[in-house]
């Protein structure tokens, strides 16, 4: 099978982004009133470049954004919602297709177990109400990878309604403080995926892959209670990492198992909410912060230049940094929603309910598996808090980079160094390399990579043009893993406490780990000679020639000045190449000057 071609698009200009009020993203109350009055209009303004807005003139109203997320995770499950057939990335092009997921005549759907036990836990852990009886229904659309021209989902009665998801945003002038905001979670539902189109360009042909077709998915939709790109971003991070730690779906955003459609319209404060636009499938945090405020903007600069809002479902381009437009919105009529005649209603229990002698493989207990829900995010971050005495907000960062709290626990684990010190070293020292040299972890694809596998397929993006498919292979690496171990970073920490070297040593020890030359920190230490100085009269003696070489700095001290004694410090470190305890050095001074 000929692989799909890509067609260049060069380089397009950078644009601007603002966020409304002069770049402030405050909290909200929830909207009032339906989404569903959100008003059709029209659209008069081409694409340009947007820029900053201004604040607003005495007398002029300022904008308020509503964004409304609905986020599609893929199950982790062996085998498909409805069929027998394997689940596994990057398998050769229709290889795990079954004769109903090829939509064959007489095949008839058979729900699988473990996607619904899924669906509960998931519910449970974002403090939904579990309905005990749920609905199937056929969404009718057509496009080639969706063979039966209708996707089953449950659209009248789903799994689960009405829950929350709690989430910090990062506030204050260093970031340093975390709000906690909550979005409320309007259901939960089970629903197949579809396949995927790839266009050869080169040959003007189609290829369908029906692997993916069929796989289970859970849709949660949010509702409208966001207000910009940083809230949803941060939103749908927290629900990656909850989803994860349940084992419900890995959420990997790269292998396409995490997508976004987000849901945006503005209006004045006090008056009804605005038409809205879909922004579809945003397979990545970063472009969904990115899409979700150049969309507002956009929308405020269509408004005040006197056009309208077309209700239209659009796409980002991570290029070019701008939304462009599909198609017009679809409504439920163009749907035509029916009840899929082939599902049972789905009959959930618990432990008030559940039938005498009912046999444990037939049925699912609600209950059971509330009692099986691990620990959760938030209530990691407290443990970590309390356990540790770290700050809340260090405790944020360790779980939202991938990786980085398991890195953290092992480096505990076999370090004597204070936690606090641990702390430390990770988040300021090895982060700072990882993020300087854009290095991940472990060697695993970070949640912002875009690869083929994570594309939309036709039926969900299909007038993209050169744009659905170009280019992706620019963002097709895998993100290498840091040369650093944890059991390094302990080695060089434990050399630190132990006072063998000083802090300046132990960081140049760092530097020569990260050129992945396979040394230990010991070794290093030994080679370069960084090991303290041990002769306390030979550092005598070395601050008693400074003192004399230098008798400006001495008469600044005497004469009141504290920080001159930093200067006689430094320069007594540079003579022992930062071999000389900084605290010891200090002591001999301020001996020698009260003497």
């Amino acid at each position: 099978m000929a692989a799909p071609m890509l067609r260049w698009v060069g380089r397009g200009r950078l644009w601007t982004f603002a966020r409304v009020d002069g770049g402030s993203c405050h909290r909200r109350e929830a909207p009032t009133g339906s989404t569903s009055n959100w008003i059709r209009g029209q659209s008069s303004v081409a694409q340009q470049p947007l820029y900053t807005t201004q604040k607003p003139r005495k007398g002029e109203h300022k904008w308020a954004a509503v964004v409304g997320l609905e986020i599609h995770a893929q199950i982790s499950s062996n085998s498909k919602l409805f069929s027998g057939s394997q689940v596994r990335f990057s398998a050769p092009p229709n290889s795990l297709v079954s004769f109903f997921d090829a939509s064959l005549p007489g095949t008839l759907p058979v729900l699988n177990r473990r996607c619904v036990e899924a669906a509960v836990m998931t519910g449970l852990a974002l403090n939904c109400h579990i309905n005990k009886k749920s609905l199937f229904d056929r969404k009718h659309y057509f496009y080639a990878d969706l063979p039966a021209g209708y996707q089953i989902t449950q659209q009248r009665l789903p799994i689960a309604v009405n829950g929350s998801l709690t989430y910090g945003v990062c506030a204050g002038k260093k970031q340093s403080q975390v709000i906690p905001k909550t979005v409320r979670i309007k259901q939960i539902q089970l629903e197949q995926d579809s396949g995927k189109s790839l266009h050869d360009d080169l040959r003007s042909q189609t290829l369908i892959d029906l692997n993916r077709a069929g796989v289970g998915l859970l849709e949660v939709v949010l509702e409208p209670d966001l207000s910009c790109g940083e809230e949803a971003a941060t939103a749908v991070r927290e629900l990656q990492l909850i989803l994860q730690a349940l084992g419900t779906s890995q959420a990997n955003m790269a292998e396409g198992q995490l997508r976004v459609d987000a849901n945006i319209s503005v209006h004045h404060p006090g008056e009804p909410l605005g038409v809205r636009t879909e922004v579809k499938n945003l397979n990545s945090i970063r472009f969904l912060a990115k899409a979700i405020d150049y969309e507002i903007q956009r929308q405020i600069n269509e408004l005040e230049n006197g056009g309208e809002i077309l209700n239209e479902t659009r796409s980002f381009h991570y290029q070019l940094g701008c939304t462009m437009s599909m198609r017009d919105k679809e409504g439920k009529q163009d749907y035509r929603f029916m009840p899929e005649p082939n599902l049972p209603p789905l009959v959930l229990y618990d432990a008030t309910s559940l039938p005498a002698g009912a046999d444990p493989q037939q049925v699912i207990n609600i209950d059971q598996i509330r009692e099986t829900l691990p620990e959760l995010p938030s209530v990691t971050r407290e443990r970590l808090v309390q356990q540790y005495g770290m700050l809340l907000e260090h405790s944020f960062t360790l779980l939202n980079e991938v990786g980085l709290l398991e890195f953290f626990q092992n480096v505990i684990k076999e370090t004597r160094a204070e936690p606090k010190k641990v702390t430390s070293w990770v988040l300021n020292t090895f982060l700072g390399y990882l993020k300087q040299q854009n290095l991940a972890v472990s060697e695993r694809c970070g949640s912002d990579v875009y690869t083929e596998e994570s594309k939309c397929s036709d039926s969900e993006q299909p007038f993209m043009d050169a744009l659905t498919v170009c280019d992706v292979n620019v963002f097709s690496l895998l993100g290498a893993a840091s040369p650093v171990t944890p059991s390094a970073l302990a080695e060089l920490l434990d050399l630190l406490d132990s006072r063998t070297i000083s802090s300046a040593a132990a960081k140049e020890v760092f530097e020569e780990l990260w050129k992945r030359e396979g040394k230990t920190p010991g070794q290093i230490v030994s080679e370069k000679q960084l090991e303290l100085m041990e002769d306390r009269g030979a550092l005598e003696q070395l601050c008693h020639s400074m003192m004399e070489a230098h008798p400006q700095v001495v008469m600044d001290l005497k004469k009141g000045n504290p920080r001159a004694i930093n200067k006689l410090i430094g320069l007594v470190r540079k003579a022992t190449q930062s071999r000389a305890d900084p605290a010891m050095i200090k002591e001999i001074l301020e001996k020698k000057l009260s003497s």
